[in-house]
């Protein structure tokens, strides 16, 4: 019988820095002002539907623009020779040693009036700010996390057996049917897996909004980093809302990725 030791720590670790936590957030999220059992943080809660709704709208959106980018983008990947790759796959690690909020910082500069982006558009005769709006909040999100679906989807796809490619073009297979029928399918976990990583992430992350976005372009991560500094259990209860349906959108992925595998 294999032991059970080496697998310890991982528990322990699971236990007092994710159980524990969110333990502490659904207990505070049902005690009231009083100390006792209460509804009322829900009920809070429910005035920031529409930030969530926007939330998880930009986090879709975000989340398909970085699919259309980065699925040609793996797929041109693979067929580069293994030195290429390496370059490539360096370049697109390098920026995510810098510090987020540095990264975004960089996007202000870029995107501000009078900024790069402003400068060279001022040649064509346009010129304004491009900061404050959902298409800059948008645009950060996916700088931010483009590599996170680029990296999933050519990982599988660097490890399709060419023997099947080959296999189809011997068939009659003409390059359209080939990818439609062998790459596509077989590239599908890497797809799911790379929606998981940028979806999660983008709807509950905080500050991109705060630098890029206008006043209406607020994030339910912002508004969980503001209430819960004054409100412990409207913020705990707006968690764990977002918590459920972040834990459905990953049920609904492993689901999918599942019926892909039996197929």
């Amino acid at each position: 019988m294999k032991s059970r030791k080496p697998s310890i720590p991982y528990i322990i670790w699971m236990a007092v820095f994710t159980m524990i936590p969110m333990i502490m957030v659904g207990i505070t999220a049902f005690t009231g002002k009083n100390g006792g059992f209460s509804l009322e943080a829900f009920e809070k809660a429910f005035f920031y539907k529409e930030v969530f709704l926007r939330s998880l709208w930009i986090a879709l959106i975000s989340t398909a623009i970085c699919l259309l980018i980065a699925y040609p983008l793996a797929y041109m990947l693979t067929k580069m020779k293994p030195s290429t790759q390496n370059f490539v796959n360096m370049l697109l690690m390098i920026p995510m040693w810098m510090n987020f909020l540095l990264r975004i910082y960089a996007w202000v500069t870029i995107l501000q009036s009078n900024g790069p982006l402003d400068t060279i558009l001022s040649f064509f005769g346009i010129h304004g700010t491009y900061l404050g709006n959902s298409g800059a909040v948008v645009l950060g999100m996916v700088y931010e996390y483009l590599p996170f679906m680029i990296l999933p989807i050519y990982t599988v796809m660097s490890k399709i057996d060419n023997g099947l490619i080959e296999a189809a073009q011997d068939l009659g297979s003409n390059g359209f049917h080939v990818f439609s029928k062998v790459v596509l399918p077989l590239s599908i976990p890497g797809v799911i897996s790379g929606i998981t990583l940028v979806f999660v992430p983008s709807a509950s992350t905080f500050l991109v909004a705060q630098y890029l976005g206008g006043t209406n372009d607020i994030m339910i991560g912002d508004i969980i980093d503001k209430v819960f500094w004054t409100d412990q259990s409207t913020g705990s209860a707006i968690s764990l809302i977002l918590m459920v349906f972040i834990l459905v959108f990953l049920v609904l992925m492993n689901f999918f990725g599942d019926e892909e595998a039996i197929a």
